[in-house]
């Protein structure tokens, strides 16, 4: 079922001077005004649209990509505030309005705050609200160690980061483990790292099959380009080892582990050395 706050493919059935009709299905025809094209269509064309309600509560597409949709969070600014909420900017010509009931604090212009999109239940319109915590799923996670997940940065802990994983899920990526600068909002790719007996998520930035073999490949171009040596080992601090390989103490003694059981490398006192082939 198509419905409003998501983008689809649809198809075009109807062209007309200021626009294209589309096939909405259960929605019926919906104009994807001439404006918010990116090129001229014809009946057939299959177009990748989002559908919202625009100024006159009229369902209609755009082209126009927003910052989130339905069901998920951003990081958005507030571009104006009433006595009944706050308009952010979400990327599209109408703005998504933050209800007073939505905020957690009064929201001021200018100011950035994650919030939650979704759907209004008595008038179909999308708004977002900065109580996040109701809009996070609750039950325990069912993911596994290593999993690909897609996260938002939400704020900081004594701990490290708190992050959304996949828009549903709070999870922590600790700060021994983080070797670049985050911010608020910020959409990033992590890996599960462990779900505890407690349902808490760890979360990690490195990890993977692509990850692991981009950093072997990283040292092994170190080690060819530096006469086949490097002073950094496992025992190395890890700022070093960041500043040198661009990856965190964990990353780097399981990939230097990877390469010395391939016989690629000989790690000694004094360093990490490439072995030449016979």
């Amino acid at each position: 079922m198509i419905s409003l706050g998501k983008t689809y493919p649809l198809t075009v059935i109807k062209v007309v001077d200021f626009g294209y009709y589309l096939d909405a299905k259960n929605l019926g025809e919906i104009l994807l005004p001439r404006k918010h094209a990116k090129k001229i269509f014809d009946i057939g064309d299959e177009i990748t649209v989002f559908l919202y309600l625009d100024s006159k509560d009229r369902p209609i597409a755009t082209m126009q990509k927003p910052k989130a949709e339905i069901g998920q969070f951003a990081y958005l600014t507030v571009t104006e505030t009433t006595d009944f909420g706050a308009f952010v900017d979400w990327g599209l010509d109408k703005d998504v309005l933050v209800p007073v009931k939505e905020q957690k604090r009064p929201m001021l212009v200018g100011e950035s705050y994650l919030v939650y999109l979704y759907q209004d239940k008595y008038d179909n319109r999308v708004v977002a609200s900065a109580k996040i915590d109701k809009f996070l799923d609750q039950t325990p996670a069912e993911y596994k160690t290593n999993q690909a997940v897609d996260l938002v940065i939400a704020n900081t802990t004594d701990l490290g980061f708190k992050a959304i994983v996949d828009h549903s899920h709070w999870g922590v990526l600790y700060r021994g483990d983080v070797f670049q600068r985050l911010s608020f909002g910020q959409y990033k790719k992590g890996f599960i790292k462990q779900v505890r007996p407690d349902g808490k998520i760890d979360l990690t930035l490195q990890g993977g099959q692509e990850t692991r073999d981009k950093y072997a490949k990283i040292i092994e171009n170190y080690l060819t380009n530096n006469n086949g040596f490097s002073p950094v080992n496992d025992k190395s601090d890890p700022e070093l080892i960041y500043q040198t390989f661009g990856m965190s103490k964990a990353a780097f003694k399981r990939t230097i582990g990877g390469l010395y059981k391939a016989g690629v490398i000989k790690i000694e006192k004094q360093g990490i050395t490439l072995l030449k082939d016979d």
